[in-house]
């Protein structure tokens, strides 16, 4: 729990400042059809920051290995979605856009495995009923 909770935080706080130097530093420097690819990276990153700080929640509630699965694989796509679009925005590397639906495809899995947590609710908890 606490671990999701911590690399959410230190996530939000690293999404802040990316936002920032891309808005005033990053603009300046490359193309805005790059400046685009790397505001993705920022809304994703954001978005699934909250998805963790969620999943650390949760597993406050009731832990369970379904979350933890959630979890990891939120923080596996920030990394691999949003940081290889950081890469392609800043480097301009075309290859390395190939690599970024492997993290798309984190993120989905990660929101499958919340699905399925939610679904089994009962299974886990009969005390706080979902």
């Amino acid at each position: 729990m606490k671990f999701f909770l911590t690399v959410g935080a230190i996530s939000g706080a690293l999404a802040v400042l990316l936002g920032a130097f891309g808005a005033h530093l990053l603009k300046q420097m490359i193309s805005p059809e790059m400046l685009e690819v790397f505001k993705t990276g920022i809304q994703y990153q954001f978005y699934h920051t909250f998805a963790l700080l969620a999943v650390g929640i949760l597993m406050y509630i009731k832990p369970a290995k379904t979350l933890k699965w959630c979890g990891y694989l939120f923080i596996g796509g920030i990394l691999i979605f949003s940081g290889f679009l950081y890469l392609l925005a800043i480097t301009g590397i075309k290859p390395l856009g190939m690599i970024v639906p492997i993290g798309g495809i984190m993120l989905v899995a990660g929101w499958i495995c919340l699905f399925v947590h939610i679904i089994n609710w009962s299974q886990i908890t009969t005390d706080r009923p979902f």
